[in-house]
């Protein structure tokens, strides 16, 4: 069982036995929200800048999506420690791309526990050349107990 250092925080994160160990993909199998608590969806983010240019390649458009993900969760007073979920959409999904993927979460995460996730393999996203998209819901503490 892992769960962030702060006793108030509404999450939990668990790998229970007799299902393989995603922590080297960079995800839990379990995301446990206690409630009360402020829920926070971050809508996908994809691999464009403030300008809107999209990065090339994949690997760009993952570190730029993941950037965006951190700039809207600050925005939210939120942390990565503090997602339970991500949905990640992949287009020309392949094994490369989800080493790609593991890593920059695992880069992202550090140490503390990882959402649970789920990626799913498109065949196109809402704009030309755009390879990666990610959303994300997060569970902070009451805004009395923070």
């Amino acid at each position: 069982m892992h769960s962030p250092s702060c006793p108030a925080h509404p999450l939990s994160f668990h790998n229970p036995g007799g299902l393989y160990d995603p922590r080297p993909n960079g995800y839990s199998h379990v995301a446990i929200a206690r409630l009360p608590a402020r829920i926070v969806h971050i809508a996908g983010q994809g691999g464009e800048d403030a300008q809107g240019r999209l990065a090339d390649g994949f690997d760009a458009q993952v570190r730029q999506a993941l950037a965006n993900l951190q700039t809207a969760l600050h925005a939210a007073d939120a942390r990565p420690a503090d997602v339970a979920r991500l949905t990640a959409l992949v287009v020309d999904h392949s094994q490369e791309r989800l080493q790609a993927f593991s890593q920059a979460l695992q880069a992202l995460w550090g140490d503390a526990p990882t959402p649970a996730c789920t990626l799913i393999p498109v065949p196109r996203l809402a704009l030309d050349g755009m390879l990666f998209e990610i959303d994300a819901t997060a569970y902070l503490p009451p805004e009395d107990a923070r």
